[in-house]
């Protein structure tokens, strides 16, 4: 898949993925602010927290009001709890998508 085909909150949960996988965030750590993963990225603050919700789904990630978002501890955990949180993060992605298409089919009807 090609950089252009990425959205812009799956190039970040890619490359949080990424370094988690690699040890370069391991369990505990506290991931930038939002205003500092905006800059890194150059993104909209919503593209942002997209991308945290997908992270805390897929259970990579916590957050805690007011103090931040945490790698879990089980983030770098089996292949098999990977498979299965990557699954059903794709299950809620196909959802999202089948909302948002019937949402656009249903205004062309109108």
């Amino acid at each position: 898949m090609s950089n252009e085909a990425v959205q812009p909150y799956q190039r970040i949960v890619q490359d949080v993925r990424d370094k988690i996988r690699s040890g370069h965030l391991t369990p505990g750590t506290k991931l930038p602010s939002t205003r500092e993963l905006v800059e890194e990225y150059g993104v909209a603050a919503g593209t942002v927290q997209r991308a945290l919700t997908e992270l805390r789904t897929a259970g990579l990630i916590y957050s805690h009001q007011g103090r931040g978002s945490f790698v879990t501890d089980t983030a770098s955990g089996s292949s098999e709890d990977s498979t299965a949180r990557s699954i059903k993060a794709l299950e809620e992605q196909v959802a999202d998508l089948t909302a948002r298409l019937e949402r656009i089919e249903k205004g062309r009807s109108d």
